[in-house]
């Protein structure tokens, strides 16, 4: 697939924010299913890296509905919050639980950010900006464009303050047929739609 059948990449402080198609097309390029398994928790989490890394050593911190992450599972000196619960979807409850059977470990943060590109590179994906923050970043645009209402829950469970998400996050460039591909991601996080989302393993 060549670069001139995607739409100009979404950059955004130097991150770049996936499109649905786009991000399908570097979760069919991972080489492994541990691999795709990672990818996805990445996003249905929106976590920050290092929260995930520690989660994956800590995966008692999930409830079964929610991911608890203490005070010690992010050490960001500008973190809004010591503590929080990560809200999941039914997607991102299966993601998490399949997560707890996978043996391999997060790489280091640069190794992520290498890998990503690398995955882009080999589906002809332009790699411009994609780098470790890019699944949290995906994640909480594709949030807000969806449940535009529900900031604070959004902001509670991302660990940022509504004016960083206003700032950073809202008025993305987004289509109406990816309004459609999106809604699919994230339906069910709020929990007010009454639908169950089949797991995603691999999309075309």
């Amino acid at each position: 697939m060549s670069d001139m059948e995607f739409k100009k990449p979404i950059v955004q402080n130097g991150t770049r924010i996936l499109r649905p198609k786009e991000f399908n097309v570097i979760l069919n390029a991972c080489p492994t299913m541990d691999r795709k398994i990672m990818l996805q928790a990445l996003l249905y989490t929106g976590m920050r890296y290092i929260e995930m890394v520690r989660f994956q050593v800590h995966p008692f911190w999930f409830d079964g509905d929610f991911i608890h992450l203490p005070e010690e599972a992010n050490q960001k000196v500008m973190r809004t919050q010591k503590e929080r619960w990560v809200r999941l979807n039914n997607q991102g409850k299966m993601t998490v639980k399949f997560l707890s059977s996978v043996q391999r470990a997060y790489p280091t943060y640069q190794a992520y950010g290498m890998a990503l590109r690398n995955w882009a590179r080999k589906s002809g994906l332009d790699p411009i900006g994609l780098n470790t923050k890019t699944l949290r970043k995906t994640w909480e645009s594709w949030l807000i464009f969806i449940y535009p209402t529900r900031i604070m829950d959004i902001t509670l469970s991302q660990g940022h303050t509504q004016v960083i998400s206003l700032q950073h996050y809202m008025n993305m460039p987004f289509t109406e047929i990816e309004r459609l591909e999106i809604k699919e991601f994230v339906q069910g996080w709020i929990g007010d739609d009454g639908h169950q989302i089949l797991y995603r393993v691999s999309e075309g």
